[in-house]
């Protein structure tokens, strides 16, 4: 990079070098995130001592914004790019823009257009647009063959969480509470009855989801792209979306029990048998503070902090970046390596598109062990009957999943919310 990070004109284009080197499955440049980490925090301590100063500088202000902003979606391509090497998706070879859908006429009039082969009977001649008496071959209009797709934002909750497959309409869980009474006695003392450990028990019902989208059939026919397996990839991201809203903050009508539901003083506090989850306040009633997060983690018990992570929106993300300790570290820290996470006070963070962004009385963020606290459970995989008799001349293609979810262990994990009080429950 050439010019001042700080200035915010060189964060674009070590964004887009990140992206091209992400798109080319290269090595992400880790040092473009280093610097622009430094740039953030030297920004973010003049805008500390203008504060300190009694002074509000807007462009100081603009300028953290900017970096924050940046900082995020090179932390957000470096994080893409670990996940496609991890899931080690490589391309097919082909060029981009070339003709996909009928290789031995393109090959034939790539050679005769090239080389000056003669063309085959199956190169169709044509009038050019320019002189009428001249004639000439009408090259093949080049068109991407693949159908463009808007950003539809996917919860890593089920990643996330434990997942299990039943094969009965139902599940239930129970659970004992552990709480057997016991007492020192003398040699010839009585032995009163001491209290028994009682079974509780949770019900999870799978909920449905459902879609019913319908093509013409001389559309299936002939078109060039293979629209059934679009449809089924388009369905399926849908049926993701909704379920990561669903795990997140579904009310368990005809869908899971979302995992905000359990926190102290929502819908399902009182659901499960060992109690809610516990939330606690973030020390400021409009923000996240440092003391409030590290406050949260210390008070998960130890035996759940080995695979605690954070679980929060991006924007949130962006806030917390911002927060120090008593000694002025900064809590947030870059990953610097391919397939490690951003970490936050040393622990990992998970970004969730529907978890609350900060504001008062919101649960702003989560920090726990998702996978020994939530439970995803598929009924079923995905389901595609084909129908071309009911609406005609359409083919409808009602696709069903039946899944549920809930908490089946409130306890490895704790919830942040927004207010100045330390402790909610």
């Amino acid at each position: 990079m050439q010019t001042n990070l700080r200035g915010g004109t060189a964060l674009g284009r070590g964004l887009i070098a990140v992206r091209a080197e992400a798109q080319a499955k290269t090595p992400a440049n880790f040092g473009e995130l280093a610097v622009a980490w430094e740039a953030f925090k030297a920004t973010h301590i003049a805008q500390l001592d203008e504060i300190k100063a009694g002074k509000t500088d807007v462009l100081t202000t603009d300028k953290l914004d900017t970096i924050n902003a940046a900082l995020t979606e090179l932390q957000t391509a470096v994080d893409d790019q670990a996940k496609i090497q991890a899931a080690a998706k490589l391309g097919n070879g082909g060029v981009i823009g070339d003709i996909q859908g009928d290789p031995e006429y393109s090959a034939a009039f790539k050679a005769h257009m090239r080389k000056g082969d003669k063309a085959p009977a199956d190169v169709q001649a044509a009038m050019s647009r320019g002189t009428d008496a001249d004639g000439g071959y009408l090259a093949p209009i080049e068109w991407d063959r693949t159908i463009g797709e808007k950003l539809k934002r996917i919860s890593p909750m089920r990643q996330e969480s434990r997942v299990i497959t039943i094969s009965v309409a139902g599940f239930k869980k129970y659970f004992g509470d552990r709480n057997v009474g016991s007492g020192w006695v003398g040699e010839t003392a009585s032995r009163p009855a001491t209290t028994t450990p009682q079974i509780g028990v949770l019900e999870f019902t799978p909920g449905e989801l459902y879609a019913n989208p319908a093509i013409t059939q001389q559309l299936l026919d002939d078109a060039a792209v293979d629209l059934e397996q679009w449809l089924g990839s388009e369905v399926d991201t849908e049926f993701n979306r909704q379920e990561g809203i669903a795990f997140l903050s579904g009310d368990g009508v005809n869908k899971p029990y979302g995992v905000l539901t359990y926190v102290t003083g929502a819908a399902n506090a009182a659901r499960h048998p060992y109690g809610a989850i516990k939330a606690l306040g973030s020390q400021a009633a409009t923000a996240l503070s440092g003391d409030g997060l590290l406050d949260v983690m210390y008070d998960l018990p130890s035996e759940y902090a080995a695979n605690a992570k954070w679980h929060m929106n991006r924007l949130s993300v962006g806030t917390a970046r911002k927060l120090k300790d008593g000694q002025g570290n900064y809590l947030w820290q870059p990953s610097y390596a391919s397939g490690q996470p951003q970490t936050l006070a040393g622990a990992p963070v998970v970004e969730y598109p529907d978890m609350p962004l900060v504001a008062a009385g919101n649960i702003a963020a989560l920090f726990g062990d998702m996978e020994a606290t939530y439970l995803v459970i598929d009924r079923v995989g995905i389901r595609i009957l084909r129908d071309p008799y009911t609406n005609k001349p359409f083919v409808h293609f009602y696709t069903t999943k039946r899944v549920g979810g809930g908490v089946h262990n409130p306890e490895p994990m704790r919830a942040v919310k927004i207010q100045a009080a330390k402790d909610v429950a």
